[in-house]
Formats: C-alpha cells, sequence, structure tokens
C-alpha cells in the first residue's frame, strides 16, 4: 500500500489493552513471517475457514500488514501456492551421481523432502483443497510440474536429451504417483516414508530404465 509504513500499520493495531510489544522486523523478515503462519493455517484448515483476522493474531501483527504485503486473502494464498511448488535454485542443486538406483534413490529422497517440509498444506495446493478451481492456481501448478520435471530429468542425467519433451511428458504424468503418494503418506496414514520412498523409486527406476528408453530410441 503505497504511502503506508509497517509502523503506521503496527501502531493501528497495538490498541490499549496490554498486548506485547511487537518485535520489530524487516519487511522481507515480516513478509516471510506473514507467510509461514498463512502455510500453518491452510494446511490446517478448508480455505474458507481461514480468515485474516485471525492470520494476523497468530502472526503477532495488524492485519492491515496482510494486505500491505499481500494484498486480499486470494492474493495470500497464491502465495502459498507458490511457496510451496517453489523448487530449490538449480545452483543450490546437487545433481546425484553412482548407478541408475542411486541416482533414483537421491532423487526420490529429495522429492519427499520437499512433500515431507511442510506436509498437509503441500496436499492440499496440489490437491485443489483450497481455492477450488482457480485458473491462477492451476497455472502455477502446471508451470511447477514442467520444472519439477526438468529438475528430476536433470537428476537422472537425461537433461540434455533431444526427446525432452517427450520425457518430460512421462515424468509429469509419473508426478501424479507422486501427489497420490504423498496423499497415502501425509494424509491417510497408509503409508509410511520409506514405504513411499520404495513404491516411487521402483517406478521411476522403470521410467528411466525402460520407458525412457522407448522414447530415446523408438522402434
Amino acid at each position: 500500500m503505497p504511502g503506508h509504513s509497517e509502523t503506521q500499520f503496527r501502531s493501528a493495531g497495538a490498541g490499549s489493552g496490554g498486548a506485547p510489544a511487537r518485535r520489530r522486523l524487516d519487511p522481507d523478515e515480516r513478509r516471510a513471517q506473514i507467510l509461514a503462519c498463512a502455510i500453518d493455517m491452510f494446511g490446517e484448515r478448508p480455505y474458507a475457514a481461514v480468515s485474516t483476522a485471525e492470520l494476523a493474531q497468530r502472526a503477532g501483527v495488524a492485519r492491515g500488514l496482510i494486505n500491505h504485503y499481500f494484498g486480499n486473502k486470494r492474493d495470500l494464498y497464491l502465495a502459498v501456492v507458490r511457496r510451496m511448488v517453489t523448487l530449490p535454485k538449480p545452483g543450490k542443486m546437487v545433481i546425484p551421481t553412482g548407478t541408475d538406483r542411486e541416482r533414483v534413490d537421491a532423487s526420490v529422497s529429495w522429492l519427499l523432502d520437499i512433500i515431507g517440509e511442510h506436509g498437509s498444506t503441500w496436499v492440499k495446493v496440489i490437491g485443489h483443497e483450497g481455492i477450488g478451481d482457480d485458473p491462477e492456481v492451476q497455472r502455477i501448478l502446471d508451470e511447477a510440474d514442467d520444472a519439477a520435471a526438468e529438475r528430476l530429468l536433470e537428476m537422472v542425467g537425461l537433461g540434455d536429451s533431444e526427446r525432452s519433451a517427450q520425457l518430460r511428458a512421462l515424468v509429469r504424468a509419473y508426478g501424479g504417483m507422486v501427489k497420490a503418494a504423498g496423499r497415502e503418506w501425509i494424509v491417510r496414514g497408509a503409508l509410511d516414508r520409506a514405504q513411499v520412498h520404495d513404491l516411487l523409486a521402483d517406478m521411476l527406476l522403470t521410467l528411466i530404465t525402460r520407458s525412457f528408453g522407448r522414447i530415446e530410441q523408438p522402434r
């Protein structure tokens, strides 16, 4: 919001009822703090049941600061979606080496670390359990699927394939299993992480050793 400072918002929300003093944070820290609280709340309850007033209370900020940094509740939810599906920058990635199985195990561990970091919020976001059939949410998720497919191909040594578009399509299809397995682990508790890892590693190894080969060397 142009013309307003965080100090003004803090003063407006301070009141005189003995509320604890809020620690001054720089804008990036404050935005990250609000986003972290939003991630937790959208993971705990349906989109419609999350109020920005309650979020402000949990984050210890004036409600106006949420609008200041994120706009309305939908904009805040879109920020949560982007956070859930944002991958580490390529420069921070460690490309695994070794046998096909070793690279696969490292790649699946990487995927499950991403899923496990925010658990139920990740499941809700990728399963459209939040804001529903919103085209902007779908666009973010589609772009994330493409980026994850490219990253996974790099991790298994096929990032420079001449048929990368078709290989990415196979990985996106595999991504549907990743999402379903994540639900079985995080939400239903029917599988533990080790079981999900074995399932996804076995399927990914089959993709690499069989399905990818048919694309790379068509009959």
